[in-house]
């Protein structure tokens, strides 16, 4: 599904944020990318979503290129930024209505996945709202429905359990399983280690824009916890 080749990105600055990084998901697969702050995560899914532009390397979505083929690869994807910026001066179901003009979602089928997510969100009540009255938790509820409302082959997530509440956290961690389950692909960076450990089929843990570990989480797993891991490869 996912295919990262010899992948590299230096912003202006001269900052090499992810330096030849080569990773490969396939369907089905529920991928934790864990790190500390400035270790490449988010430069990662931006590059992948088609939202940063890089020089060298080749990221694969599905077999095409996100650099050449970019309109092709953002219709089977979803991205769900760690803090979205959404129209405060739209509704709630105007917002979901865009998402879904965008993607081509037809009348019937949204109707019914906007209801299914907003319910289980507990957000239908305030979908006539303005979503600039919104709370923080609110906002990324509603960002949250708009990335599965269009049913993407593949979702970015970065930290996507801030601002939750336990229930809304609980009901994320469900969906992410359910569309893994039905071979869709989850890929998200969290600080939350121990939902990166129950949640995730397999990790990968990035230090300084490289990838040190990659592996399924059984195997990450055996002897010690994701966090005792992670604090390993920090002192190394």
């Amino acid at each position: 599904m996912l295919k990262i080749n010899h992948f590299s990105k230096t912003y202006k600055s001269g900052k090499r944020a992810v330096d030849n990084l080569n990773l490969e998901i396939q369907k089905g697969e529920l991928f934790g990318l864990i790190g500390h702050n400035g270790a490449g995560k988010t430069t990662t899914l931006k590059s992948i979503a088609g939202i940063l532009n890089f020089e060298q390397g080749e990221i694969l979505i599905d077999g095409k290129s996100i650099s050449k083929e970019p309109v092709e690869c953002k219709k089977k994807m979803a991205f769900l930024p760690d803090n979205p910026e959404l129209y405060d001066y739209l509704t709630g179901i105007e917002y979901l209505n865009f998402i879904c003009d965008i993607y081509r979602v037809s009348s019937e089928a949204r109707t019914m996945k906007i209801k299914e997510l907003s319910d289980d969100f507990d957000l239908t009540s305030a979908l006539g709202n303005k979503i600039s009255s919104y709370s923080h938790g609110m906002k990324q509820k509603l960002a949250l429905i708009s990335a599965f409302v269009h049913n993407p082959d593949l979702i970015l997530m970065d930290e996507p359990f801030v601002g939750l509440d336990p229930l809304a956290s609980f009901k994320l961690k469900n969906r992410m399983k359910q569309m893994c389950e039905q071979g869709g692909v989850i890929i998200f960076s969290t600080h939350v280690l121990e939902v990166a450990e129950k949640l995730c089929t397999r990790a990968a843990i990035m230090k300084d824009g490289h990838l040190v570990v990659c592996d399924k989480m059984e195997t990450l797993c055996q002897n010690q916890s994701l966090e005792e891991l992670f604090l390993e490869v920090l002192d190394e």
